[in-house]
């Protein structure tokens, strides 16, 4: 009781800094959005000053450009007014040219009028002459100097005419210049003002530039506040996730993933849509049709998230597994759903997207690295698939024997009969996995290329002794990478495949009894109705920290088998699980030995017991 209060506090305690992690996180993740709506705004306002400035400061320079034509031409046009008004005053005293080009005024003019009176009348009188022959002389001569005087005469009147239509269309044309500077003067005084306006806006401008240059170090600093306050969030985020799974590490509730791959190429030449979202990281979204159905998880992936973020979370449960826990990570979804990619990876050599497996493999010996001047390890791996209700060892090759699913006294889980292998490196342990997966079962369907026709489990056995004391630790990874559902109709299965798909469906209904009896308090849990169930016996239910993913197709061509899984998944978290360090004293690890090599056959002395 004393024991269980004290797991009670701490998880009080852990809930607390949770929930103040969470307050902590909301509260920096709306603050650090503030700050960049407001900085998004201001540099808005910014730009369009700036903008604006530019523009206006081109403006003026158009304007003051125009200002200077404006005022040479009007000036242009006042010298030529004047010039014009010179001439028409000129033109009011007119003269006539005569051959030598001489001048006649207006009394000369009159004077020859007069003049030509006169002679007329001393013609009269010299034509009454008779025949006189002086006379006819000077009549000749009075007739031509009347004929001179008359030109004369219309020498001056015709030049009269055309100074007073000079005169008239220099008025004409004076009235219309008069009106050219006025229309001219009136644009200048608007440009003038429009020029001013513009350079007071200028300067408001070159104001507002100050102001932006200030603006844009004050960004700099706000950047750097808002990439802080991210960094803060993300470091919070990460502590509240590992709060949380330390809480349900507590509890011994199975971690629930769901991810979701992208669109498949033979979905898209189907013309199928996405259905699935997922409106944050730990809720996913299904649309049926008719509305959209919730489901709630520890994590949710989407297709643009990469495996080395799906593996970030995987970390703690491989470390637990170095620590001597019995720990498993499996795969559950219909055939095709992306799970051997989870826990694989591509099928690429070498491997592109290295899958859970391939980053676990590497991790744990990390993780011995770091801790080598403490604890001596061991490595060792087996792997085995279950194929139409039968367990064949993928390390023998074609010398099967029969193996059995047993349990040791910790109630963990072991394969007898099965081949153990050792590894002394990451790629070592690897390079097994290859060996091992080159036996598995695949096949071609119309859903998946590479169709999985066997659940396979990779066991990695860690075995570590404490340098200090001897004190032996013993834990176990085993990564479950399950065949999925499907339906023939849909896979196109025929002979040996329908046969396959039989045996997968049933174990995998098997599971899904075994989760029903659990997640509902059963007393009889029916582990023992398939070797799945029984593989999975200390998984589901037992002593292990097990962590399942769902995989599911975004298609609506699949909707209702992702709703299946969905729901299927969901009742796992009802499950708890009692997990339990493996650990042993020196000397129990030491007794255990000898048993081992009496039951061997092997002579042991007595001096050793």
């Amino acid at each position: 009781i004393k024991g269980q209060a004290t797991v009670e506090e701490e998880l009080r305690l852990a809930q607390a800094q949770l929930t103040q992690s969470k307050s902590s996180s909301d509260a920096l993740m709306l603050a650090n959005k503030a700050t960049v709506d407001e900085m998004s705004v201001e540099l808005a306002s910014a730009r369009t000053l700036l903008a604006e400035a530019s523009k206006k400061q081109r403006q003026t320079d158009g304007l003051q450009r125009q200002v200077d034509v404006l005022s040479s031409q009007l000036q242009r046009e006042k010298n030529l007014v004047k010039e014009w008004k010179s001439k028409a005053a000129r033109k009011q005293a007119p003269s006539v040219s005569n051959d030598q080009g001489s001048k006649m005024s207006a009394a000369s003019a009159k004077q020859y009028e007069q003049e030509i009176a006169k002679l007329k009348v001393k013609l009269k009188k010299a034509g009454g002459g008779g025949g006189n022959a002086n006379g006819g002389v000077e009549v000749q001569r009075l007739e031509k100097k009347l004929k001179d005087a008359e030109k004369r005469v219309e020498m001056y009147k015709t030049a009269r005419q055309k100074d007073a239509s000079s005169i008239e269309k220099l008025e004409v044309d004076l009235k219309e210049r008069d009106k050219t500077i006025a229309k001219l003067q009136a644009e200048t005084q608007t440009l003038s003002a429009d020029f001013e306006r513009a350079k007071q806006l200028t300067e408001s401008s070159m104001m507002k530039m100050q102001e932006l240059e200030a603006a844009k170090v004050e960004s700099r600093e706000l950047r750097a506040a808002a990439t802080d306050l991210s960094e803060q969030l993300a470091e919070e985020r990460k502590l509240r996730k590992q709060y949380y799974n330390q809480i349900e590490d507590m509890k011994g509730k199975i971690r629930l993933y769901c991810r979701a791959r992208p669109l498949s190429s033979s979905e898209k030449e189907r013309g199928c849509q996405t259905v699935v979202t997922a409106p944050d990281e730990f809720t996913f979204l299904v649309n049926n049709g008719t509305k959209e159905e919730e489901f709630q998880f520890d994590s949710v992936f989407m297709p643009e998230q990469g495996q080395e973020v799906v593996y970030e979370d995987t970390h703690s449960l491989v470390q637990s597994a170095v620590d001597g826990f019995n720990v498993c990570i499996f795969a559950y979804g219909q055939t095709g759903s992306g799970k051997t990619y989870t826990m694989i990876g591509d099928s690429n050599r070498p491997m592109q997207s290295p899958g859970l497996a391939p980053r676990a493999f590497e991790d744990i010996f990390n993780i011995v690295a770091a801790n080598s001047s403490k604890y001596r390890f061991e490595v060792s791996c087996y792997m085995i698939e279950l194929y139409c209700d039968k367990l064949r060892d993928l390390f023998a090759g074609k010398n099967q024997v029969e193996l059995k699913v047993k349990l040791d006294q910790k109630k963990m889980v072991f394969i007898e009969g099965a081949l153990i292998k050792q590894a002394d490196s990451a790629e070592h342990l690897y390079e097994l996995f290859e060996l091992g997966s080159k036996s598995r079962k695949v096949a071609s369907t119309k859903m998946n290329s590479e169709s999985s026709r066997s659940h396979l489990v990779i066991g990695v056995i860690i075995k570590s002794t404490s340098l200090a004391d001897g004190r032996v630790t013993t834990g176990k990874l085993s990564l479950v990478d399950l065949a999925g559902s499907e339906r023939a109709g849909k896979t196109g299965a025929e002979g040996q495949q329908i046969i396959e798909a039989k045996s997968i469906n049933k174990s995998l209904s098997a599971l899904g009894n075994v989760i029903a009896a659990l997640s509902t308090r059963q007393k009889h849990v029916p582990y023992r109705d398939n070797l799945l169930t029984q593989l999975m016996q200390d998984s589901v239910g037992g002593n292990a920290k097990t962590l399942m993913f769902v995989n599911v197709s975004p298609a609506d061509y699949n909707t209702d088998e992702t709703i299946n899984s969905l729901r299927y998944a969901k009742r796992v978290k009802d499950i708890t699980n009692d997990a339990q360090k493996n650990a042993e004293s020196e000397e129990i690890n030491r007794l255990k030995g000898i048993i081992a090599r009496m039951r061997a056959g092997e002579a042991v002395d007595e001096a050793e017991v």
